[in-house]
């Protein structure tokens, strides 16, 4: 669903021009368009392949003869090679480096002259270059005096190539982005040196890492006073950094199994995350100790000539999946993590005992502890980072989902230990030795589990013959591949509400009936439902320490809805709830005083109505302005919901929300005002300002208010703008959506409450708890802006509605004004609570 809105001020939303051909070769075109305007990397990409085919080093890098007089290390430098930091960048070490390194520079390089412009470019990548390769290998320098065993053993290397300055660059580079895209280049940058340096272990793994501190470092002290202060991500974006962690942690063993000669401190146990087949040498050792372990030997390798081999990969891929339940918020993804993280701290725990009697007879406890240590650094640093991130993912799978996950991934257990069992008694002949059921139990972790696992298991029958073989492979794939298939299709089922069922029938009775113009809001998750006695009314709450705080007013049948206020609060008054109903209009207001309940004005609801609206006349100069500004700088607007927008338009619209969030250094506020989640409704409309290059200046959200199962209003709520966009973004959005929704049939338009604050009606003197909370609002508006929201909405001339908030006691006004702030601001941390007190107080 898209439509777009022109600049012109009597015009409604048309349909956009459609885009032609495939996805992918638009983005090809793209590609090729950006870097025929990047001079700096078709030159060095040129460069690397015409010094590497003059010097014939495309094949397996530079020669050995050249090697020390273009590669920088240790031994270059103490020959007085001192240039070799430079003449490194144009060279690569063979010609899988120089592929990737012309991807990486192609990728990256245009994207980092546009936001850096060549020269300044040309010099980061220059002197991230030097610095990398200077530092790089003054630390490993360092290690070597330290007598490091690690860095001994990579003091004899000499490393080429440009990725070094390419990694410093983005380090640079990243200070020039948004919030969201500078964690998430940052992350990239930190983490791909940091893996191949732990994992890979070479010389030029150290140099990149040192390369990626000198640029964070040079870009920290250039872009000191534009005021990048580190803020805390939203919730969103922290389980995405999450993930890409844990995905890190499981592609570095792959990664480092491309290597023959990966020597990092972390790959020495990373056979227990990725299994490799057993060297001819060590299959020789394995036969010189007994028949048995030959015969184990031996069957491992006919192990991974087959389908097997899949299972070496069975770590990696199981964290893969699980990364994609964090990206999502799910709190079954984050206890699975931790539990496997647990279980790896368990295994090496293992490993160390079952050591240890070896190592100590050699006198090497020592270096059993170093080993284990490194490789212990990795779980329990991933279990510190989700005990610190956990409040993040708080996504609930279905109950029906999580049982369905629980009867496959059992059932699989159950019918493939079954299978093992049961067939491998019937050909036991097939064994060394003879199979017998209690054996066949008793091998079931070995069968189930990587091939790295056996020495740490109990002893199984040695499948010899065909039959056993295939079982032996069969039983291990199916089930993890039934149990990993289960696992990622429950992690992409669809996060349920609170309470589903009911949630499902509120919106029914909402959608049929109707409801304010803050109703649609009940759908949120979060919300439980009472409803009457006959099911025609219904009033969404949520119960925070002893208050039921409603939101917004009961909606349902009119009749039923006016007696709903009354009958919810004997429902609240049985379980020992202070009942207060909040945003609520005049009507809910009425039907509370008649039970004796105190009111107070906590927010102010503005109206447009629709079918008279023309934007003419001086007091719509300001709404003109906007629309004819927007006209003349290429601007449109277009109509989508979240679900069915472009990935670009989602991923620049969560760029800018993360940049909103991040830039207040404070917590997101919910409860009555949405967010990026709230968005990801299909009958919630988005409006989104585009200019010529698809680069999005801003965005508004409507939730629909309904009548007579259809749309009558609709009421605004997500707003963002781009901090460098169109300045008058807002005001051509909403004016763009009035004339939309004007067309449409709508009767109007409702700029939602401003919390905290309120038209001047004069009459009566406000009351001293009223004169309270306008100095709560005087208060945050430096902070949270209510009142300029309220005055930005004067613009379109609206009708001011009270909204109230309606209490049977004045006595639990503290425990109330408590339960309101918890829903507000429901995640905030100390740090946050301490910087809104200091901007308070300012």
């Amino acid at each position: 669903m898209t439509d777009r809105t022109t600049a012109d001020t009597d015009r409604a939303p048309a349909r956009p021009e459609p885009e032609y051909g495939s996805r992918p070769a638009r983005l090809a075109a793209a590609a090729l368009a950006q870097l025929r305007r990047a001079p700096l990397t078709l030159a060095l990409i040129a460069v690397l392949w015409v010094v590497g085919a003059a010097t014939r080093s495309l094949g397996t890098g530079p020669s050995d003869s050249l090697l020390p007089y273009v590669g920088v290390g240790i031994p270059s430098l103490a020959d007085g090679h001192w240039w070799t930091p430079v003449s490194s960048l144009f060279w690569c070490s063979g010609i899988g480096s120089y592929v990737v390194t012309t991807l990486l520079l192609a990728v990256f390089g245009p994207f980092a002259e546009l936001r850096l412009g060549t020269a300044a470019a040309a010099a980061v990548l220059l002197g991230g270059q030097i610095a990398g390769t200077l530092l790089g290998t003054a630390a490993v320098r360092l290690g070597v005096s330290a007598d490091l065993g690690w860095t001994k053993a990579i003091q004899d290397q000499i490393a080429v190539g440009p990725t070094i300055g390419v990694f410093a660059l983005g380090a640079v580079v990243s200070f020039r982005l948004t919030a969201l895209w500078r964690r998430r280049l940052r992350l990239v940058v930190v983490l791909v040196p940091l893996v191949l340096m732990l994992y890979v272990g070479h010389l030029q793994g150290v140099q990149r890492v040192a390369a990626v501190l000198a640029g964070l470092a040079a870009g920290t002290l250039a872009h000191r006073h534009r005021g990048h202060r580190p803020h805390r991500a939203s919730h969103t974006e922290t389980r995405v950094l999450v993930a890409l962690t844990l995905a890190a942690t499981a592609l570095g063993p792959l990664v480092a199994s491309l290597y023959r000669d990966a020597i990092g401190p972390f790959n020495t146990l990373a056979d227990l995350y990725f299994s490799h087949v057993p060297s001819s040498a060590e299959v020789a050792d394995a036969c010189a100790g007994s028949a048995r372990a030959c015969a184990h030997a031996h069957s491992a390798v006919r192990y991974f000539d087959s389908p097997g081999r899949l299972m070496a990969a069975l770590v990696p891929v199981l964290l893969l999946v699980l990364a994609e339940g964090l990206r999502r918020g799910l709190r079954l993804a984050w206890w699975l993590t931790v539990l496997t993280e647990l279980a790896w701290v368990g295994v090496l725990g293992w490993l160390l005992a079952i050591n240890y009697d070896d190592f100590a007879a050699d006198g090497g406890t020592g270096l059993l502890f170093e080993l284990v240590g490194e490789a212990l650094l990795l779980p329990v640093a991933m279990l510190v980072l989700q005990a610190v991130t956990r409040r993040s993912f708080d996504q609930r799978t279905a109950p029906r989902v999580r049982d369905r996950l629980a009867a496959v991934v059992g059932g699989a257990l159950a019918v493939c230990c079954a299978a093992y069992v049961g067939i491998g008694w019937l050909i036991r002949d097939q064994y060394e030795p003879d199979a017998t059921a209690a054996g066949l139990a008793a091998g079931l972790p070995s069968v189930l589990l990587p091939p790295a696992y056996d020495e740490l298991l109990p002893d199984r029958p040695i499948a010899a013959g065909g039959g056993a073989q295939a079982l032996e492979i069969a039983v291990g794939l199916v089930f993890w591949a039934v149990a990993l298939t289960a696992l990622l299709v429950a992690f992409r089922r669809p996060v349920v509400h609170a309470d589903a069922e009911d949630a499902a029938r509120a919106r029914a009775l909402l959608t049929e009936y109707g409801g304010s113009t803050l109703s649609f809001i009940s759908t949120w998750d979060g919300n439980h439902y009472w409803f009457d006695g006959d099911g025609r009314a219904a009033v969404p709450y949520r119960v925070i320490a002893t208050v039921a705080l409603t939101t917004g007013d009961p909606f349902g049948e009119p009749e039923a809805r006016r007696r709903a206020v009354a009958g919810f609060a004997r429902y609240c008054d049985t379980r020992g709830w202070t009942p207060c109903f909040y945003s609520v209009s005049a009507d809910a207001r009425q039907a509370a005083e008649q039970l004796g309940w105190r009111s107070l004005q906590v927010a102010e609801d503005t109206v447009v109505p629709l079918p008279d609206l023309a934007f003419t006349g001086k007091k719509w100069q300001d709404i003109r302005t906007s629309l004819n500004k927007a006209g003349k700088q290429g601007i449109t607007a277009e109509w989508w919901t979240y679900q069915e927008a472009p990935i670009g338009i989602r991923d620049q619209i969560r760029s800018i929300s993360e940049e909103w969030v991040s830039d207040k250094g404070l917590p997101e506020m919910g409860f009555t005002l949405g967010g990026l989640a709230e968005l990801d409704d299909p009958a919630v409309r988005m409006l989104v300002a585009v200019d010529g290059d698809r680069t999005v200046h801003g965005l508004t959200s409507w939730m629909p208010v309904y009548g007579a199962g259809q749309p009558v209003g609709w009421t605004l709520d997500f707003m963002r703008r781009r901090a460098e966009g169109f300045r008058g973004v807002m005001e051509f959005l909403i004016a763009s959506a009035a004339l939309g929704f004007k067309e449409e049939g709508a009767q109007f338009l409702s700029l939602s409450g401003a919390p905290l604050a309120r038209a001047d009606r004069g009459g009566e003197p406000p009351t001293a708890l009223q004169r309270m909370l306008d100095w709560m609002g005087k208060a945050l508006e430096p902070v949270y802006g209510f009142r300029s929201l309220l005055a930005f909405k004067a613009k379109f001339q609206p009708e001011y509605r009270p909204m109230y908030m309606v209490y049977p006691d004045p006595a639990a006004l503290p425990a109330i004004t408590r339960a309101i702030g918890k829903a507000y601001l429901p995640h905030m941390t100390p740090g946050q609570g301490v910087r809104l007190m200091r901007k308070l107080s300012a």
